[in-house]
């Protein structure tokens, strides 16, 4: 690294590939199956928005980009080389530890398509698979059996992916803490080096949504109940930690180094820009007629695979929200994203960045919250005790300024 690279803001690079097989039963992702006509145009119009941002070249240095979806291994290998050739044409790329992830489905993977993603240096895999028990992936509306996730699995070792994640889901319909922790081993017996364990979250619009929603839907009894969910989640730290993980965030688990730098980024409120329909940006844009006023500013691109490809052959922005956030705005997310980690957050982070100190803005409700044993001390600030891990929403909520 020069030293102009030391001078540069750190950037993530998110790529949304809106594409899938079939929409899952419980996903209320922007996501949709369509033909491999329209992939290819989506793709130039992605091309297109990238060129379209490379006035911030020498501001930034990328660190890590992310293909998300979505299903992004449904593109044709070449695809793929395609996008990477167009970011490092537009951006520069950090020399060392470069991480490039991309999510792949079982059933969407295949000797060539692990190939080509290797050239495009690719060097992170992150597996969907939900779930080691066949009726389960049928429930969740997946389109791969668990054998079909291991044909995909071995392919990708075969090709030499050393850093891999599996994507693994709790608290579904009918699962008991017993059968979630046959999948839990089934995966750690795999060695992935990452793990990420969601629970199940029925979104409004979403067929499970008209099962599942409230106690007067068809199939609420199915659900786990809060305790239930406690015991999967306690039960899955444990479990998790005898196979050498550890976790470094409420919903993810890695070995030592293998934590997955792009998702650290947003945790800590590192830069990033979002392609592709539906993607979002966090970005510092400079204000027009200030030579150094910059302001953060969230902005989100149109969800409409077609709007967006004719906006991008036309010339015009995707963007269609835009909003500028206040600093009271960016403390609340400084504090709800730094505690979702284990480390918690730092007090001189938290000054560095607003000017102002720690007790001076969350003083007395920090200290409330600690007499609740929902908050514990660090070296360098303050995290989550597990019983605040339990009831993180109730916390998150403490430390809303308006």
């Amino acid at each position: 690294m020069n030293d102009n690279d030391q001078t540069r803001m750190p950037l993530g690079i998110y790529i949304h590939i809106p594409f899938c097989v079939r929409k899952c039963d419980y996903c209320d992702f922007f996501s949709e199956p369509a033909a491999k006509e329209v992939w290819k145009a989506y793709v130039q119009a992605l091309i297109k928005e990238i060129y379209l941002n490379q006035d911030v070249k020498g501001r930034y240095l990328v660190k890590t980009v992310f293909f998300g979806g979505g299903t992004p291994s449904i593109l044709p290998g070449q695809a793929i080389a395609e996008i990477t050739a167009a970011l490092r044409d537009c951006f520069d790329f950090e020399k060392e530890n470069m991480e490039i992830s991309l999510e792949a489905n079982p059933g969407t993977v295949t000797e060539e398509k692990l190939a080509l993603w290797k050239e495009a240096r690719v060097n992170r895999l992150s597996f969907g698979l939900q779930s080691a028990d066949n009726q389960e992936l049928a429930l969740l509306g997946r389109i791969h059996t668990f054998e079909q996730f291991l044909e995909s699995w071995e392919l990708a070792d075969q090709a030499g992916y050393g850093n891999r994640n599996i994507d693994l889901m709790s608290a579904l319909p009918g699962q008991t803490a017993e059968s979630w922790l046959r999948t839990l081993r089934t995966a750690a017996a795999l060695e992935p080096e990452h793990l990420s364990v969601y629970s199940l979250i029925i979104e409004e619009g979403t067929p499970f949504y008209q099962r599942f929603a409230g106690p007067g839907s068809p199939d609420f009894s199915l659900l786990p109940d809060e305790e239930e969910e406690r015991k999967i989640y306690k039960l899955t730290c444990r479990e998790l930690k005898k196979y050498g993980y550890r976790r470094y965030e409420i919903s993810n688990y890695a070995r030592l180094g293998y934590a997955c730098r792009h998702n650290c980024g947003y945790w800590e409120g590192v830069w990033y820009l979002g392609f592709g329909a539906g993607a979002a940006s966090y970005i510092s844009e400079r204000i027009k007629g200030t030579e150094t006023g910059e302001v953060p500013v969230r902005r989100c691109n149109i969800r409409d695979t077609p709007a967006y490809i004719r906006r991008m052959d036309n010339g015009f922005s995707p963007v269609e929200e835009r909003e500028r956030l206040t600093v009271e705005e960016q403390m609340e997310e400084f504090m709800f994203l730094g505690l979702r980690m284990e480390k918690g957050i730092s007090f001189s982070a938290f000054y560095q960045r607003f000017g102002f100190s720690f007790s001076q803005v969350y003083g007395r409700v920090t200290e409330k919250l600690m007499g609740q044993g929902l908050l514990a001390k660090t070296k360098e600030g303050i995290r989550l005790t597990d019983y605040g891990i339990d009831v993180s929403n109730y916390v998150f909520e403490a430390y809303l300024l308006s």
